[in-house]
């Protein structure tokens, strides 16, 4: 397994990924909404990043989509995980654990001190792979729809 950017050449797995993971979290989502998330993904100007884990056949296997955040109150930055999904076939491979220790050296290297995100409270599965990499904060999180 290799852990690497996007390249063009992942599009149609990364697009199956990406509606994987749209489906489990029951988001309405639309090809022309996944076009969207590709073009900003292959802009090198976009805030959006990603890292794809890759099989040894070179096929994107997992996804994972992070920003950089603002961190104000600690005068730093950190990089906040906005989606992390593996094929279902490849769960419990390591899939998870690649890519959550890629994107935590990539923000070593990026000077950050903090990588987060956010999960749905029954993502029982994940939360096995993030209670043992990570700690559970006790913030709660708002949203206001606009």
């Amino acid at each position: 397994m290799r852990i690497i950017p996007p390249e063009p050449r992942h599009r149609a797995d990364w697009d199956r990924l990406f509606a994987g993971y749209a489906a489990f979290y029951k988001v309405e989502q639309t090809q022309a909404m996944r076009d969207t998330v590709w073009a900003w993904l292959m802009d090198p100007a976009h805030e959006l990043k990603a890292l794809v884990a890759e099989d040894a056949a070179g096929r994107a296997i997992g996804l994972a989509h992070y920003t950089p955040m603002v961190r104000p109150s600690r005068a730093t930055y950190g990089g906040f995980l906005n989606d992390l999904f593996v094929d279902p076939a490849q769960r419990g491979g390591g899939v998870a654990d690649a890519l959550l220790a890629a994107l935590s050296e990539l923000g070593r290297q990026k000077g950050w001190n903090v990588i987060r995100w956010i999960t749905a409270d029954d993502n029982y599965r994940a939360r096995g792979v993030y209670d043992r990499v990570a700690t559970r904060t006790m913030w709660v999180t708002y949203d206001i729809a606009l």
